[in-house]
This record gives structure tokens, sequence and C-alpha cells, in this order.
């Protein structure tokens, strides 16, 4: 997948050209109409009690396609296929979803992170894998409740490592997330206990020519475990 979104990004920036896909398929969020409507507003928003509230693993088919349409239909980013390891969960209150958030693979390289870690070029290359990067955090529009954002990414904190081994049979000792500014400034990460690194150069993964030309993001980083550095810096 990560392979395909770079060869995706090289031909929308004209360096490269490819041959037309064998088997076109639409994505499941466009070719499940049911869900367009599931996704709306709905007409009554009830109360959020944050001691109500579930975090559940996207298993299912019918989840998944959930989880596509409402991130594309309500995240301003939309819905984009996450590349490598990934993990997507749904938040309920009272069995009601209010949020979503996503996982994938970390970045290849930040200088902040990297500084921060204390890594060399070949352990960042051996031991990237055990950094998850957050690629999606998304509140539905309607819901308002104080304190919600952070709570929710506690909770999501404490199951993703040992959900990850579930899945992946191995445990990442790192998340990581970029913060779009000025849209946002972070404010929900800070109260969850991450820890702000720097701003990026405004660079995309593809951008040799030093154009800087993609959005400044805030870097933020929360530790899975104490050892985190040790455990990055492995030879």
């Amino acid at each position: 997948m990560s392979c395909r979104v770079a060869l995706l990004k090289m031909e929308k920036d004209g360096l490269i050209t490819l041959p037309l896909p064998r088997c076109a398929k639409p994505l499941s969020y466009q070719a499940s109409p049911e869900c367009a409507a599931l996704v709306r507003e709905p007409a009554l928003i009830p109360p959020v009690d944050l001691r109500t509230l579930t975090v559940e693993l996207v298993t299912h088919p019918h989840d998944s396609r959930l989880w596509n349409a409402y991130v594309e239909h309500h995240h301003y980013l939309g819905h984009k296929p996450l590349p490598g390891a990934q993990l997507r969960y749904i938040v309920r209150a009272r069995g009601e979803i209010i949020a979503l958030l996503g996982f994938g693979a970390a970045a290849w390289k930040t200088q902040p992170r990297d500084a921060a870690i204390g890594w060399s070029a070949a352990q960042r290359q051996r031991n990237l894998a055990l950094i998850v990067n957050n690629a999606r955090f998304l509140i539905l529009p309607w819901i308002r409740c104080k304190n919600l954002a952070s709570r929710v990414l506690a909770l999501v904190s404490r199951r993703l490592a040992d959900d990850w081994y579930a899945r992946y049979a191995y445990r990442p000792v790192l998340l990581e997330t970029f913060v779009e500014k000025p849209r946002f400034t972070g404010t929900c990460y800070q109260a969850a206990n991450w820890q702000y690194l720097g701003d990026t150069q405004g660079r995309g993964k593809l951008d040799t020519l030093h154009r800087h030309d993609q959005p400044i993001k805030s870097i933020w980083i929360y530790p899975l475990t104490r050892d985190f550095r040790q455990q990055l810096c492995k030879d």
C-alpha cells in the first residue's frame, strides 16, 4: 500500500506515467450508498457522558465502510487508504458513534522526532515500524463535550499496543502525529500528555526540489513504554 500511494503521488506530479488499472474498483465508502445516509447529522443530538465511552476496533467490513464514509464526509483531509500496517477505531457514547481514529505507518523521517529519539539512519530504517502514526482523528462536528478529545486519545493509547500485537505480533513503543497549523493548535494532544517536538518544514514525502509547498504541521509524540528510546536505538 505504501508503494501504491507513492506511485500514485509520483504520477500526479508528472514524474511517471502508470498503465491503466486492470481491475478498477471504487473505494469502499463510494460503493456503499447506505453508509452515506448513516453518516449525516442526526435530528436529535443527545449529550455525551464521558463515563459511557466505548472504543471498538474496526474488524467487520460494514464497520470499515462506515469508518471510511464518516472520514470522507467529515474530516477535512477526507478518506485515503492508510499506508502499511494499520488499525482503525470507532468511539461510541451510549451506542452512538461520536469519534473515529486511524493509525498507520510512521513518517520515514522528520528532524525534530529523529533528534528527540537520537537514533542513526541505520537504526531508524531497522526500527521505524515500532512507531505508529495517528493519521486520522475525527470528533464528529455536531458533538460538543468538554475534555472529550483528550479522553478519547487516552482510552485508545492504553489499548493500542495490545491491539497491534494481536494483529501484527509485535508491540509499538511510540505514537506520533502531525497537526496542521494554523488550522489546529494541538490542545487535545497536550491535554492527553503528548509531547510537542517542533514543526515540519512544509515539505512533502517527495519534495526533492525543496519547494516547501505543504502546510506546516506541529509534531507530537506519545511514548507507549518508558524505554522507547533504547528500543528504537537498538542495533
